[in-house]
């Protein structure tokens, strides 16, 4: 997808380490698989495919590119039934409308073909997110969940990114100078069918390991003491190992270490866990779940 010289044009990022360095900077802390895929996918000129469970940092990853390259983040947030005038475009009926409606009160012998021209003119285009990220590029495009979307929608975006240019009947061709660094993301409500992840670079994300979520949480949160961090990071770990509906992610554990910090507790023991439990798990199953395992022997190891 894409010039490589083009792309490198507007991302000068000599290696991943060089990436790397620049998410750290905002905030975002990769390992050096995280930082190695960004940096091909931005050499390459190809989009990103990344998948992993729910708050591994898939879509964190977007923001943080985003800001790293000093880029605008344009996202598509998929969903079922997503159709292209939700991602694409459409036109602004009700102005349309009043429009016409101006041109009547004006004139007596309004020609009907100067009237259809003027209605369809770019300042009634609604850009969605795709052709916004055309326009608009350099960027990061970040389609989000796009397991939610159906097959059709799919095959709609692989042609888009395969071209990196979509046409507008009523105006014409709109192709990307630069094209966008894409990023899509998946959490596998189900499998993306092959011709798109062969357009793209694939990353699966797994949840950081403990001295890195140790890391994050001290830099989300800088008052939070190295023993908490490690305390809530080992915790955090070990529910993820337990059967549950929704294994905390990262987001979860900063919020875990936010409300003990918030109730003045300076460690994590059975009664401060039992206390902010639903801080970190959002089903009232899981809780359950957990409890019957015995908090105690979680929270111990």
């Amino acid at each position: 997808m894409g010039d490589p010289e083009r792309n490198l044009a507007w991302a000068p990022v000599g290696s991943p380490a060089d990436l790397a360095g620049a998410l750290d900077r905002v905030g975002y802390l990769p390992d050096e698989g995280i930082a190695t895929a960004a940096f091909l996918a931005l050499r390459l000129g190809r989009p990103l495919f990344c998948e992993g469970e729910p708050g591994t940092g898939k879509t964190s990853l977007a923001v943080a590119l985003a800001a790293a390259l000093d880029v605008p983040l344009i996202r598509l947030q998929c969903h079922e039934g997503i159709d292209f005038t939700q991602a694409l475009y459409d036109w602004d009926f009700p102005r349309q409308l009043l429009h016409l409606r101006a041109l009547e009160a004006a004139s007596d012998t309004l020609d009907a073909d100067t009237a259809e021209r003027s209605l369809y003119s770019r300042r009634f285009l609604l850009a969605r997110p795709l052709l916004r990220a055309l326009e608009e590029s350099p960027c990061v495009l970040l389609v989000d969940e796009v397991d939610r979307a159906d097959d059709e929608f799919e095959a709609f975006l692989l042609e888009v990114l395969g071209e990196n240019a979509v046409t507008v009947p009523e105006l014409g061709e709109v192709r990307a100078t630069v094209p966008p660094l894409v990023v899509l993301t998946s959490n596998r409500t189900r499998e993306v069918h092959d011709a798109l992840k062969r357009r793209c670079l694939y990353h699966w994300l797994e949840h950081p390991a403990l001295a890195r979520e140790v890391a994050i949480l001290r830099r989300r949160l800088p008052g939070l003491s190295a023993e908490l961090a490690g305390q809530v990071a080992g915790a955090v770990r070990r529910l993820r190992e337990v059967e549950l509906l929704k294994p905390p992610g990262v987001a979860e554990s900063i919020d875990w270490a936010q409300a003990l910090g918030v109730l003045g507790r300076s460690e994590l023991d059975a009664e401060s866990a039992a206390m902010t439990l639903g801080a970190v798990l959002k089903y009232r199953e899981d809780a359950q779940r957990v409890v019957a395992a015995g908090l105690d022997r979680i929270l111990a190891g």
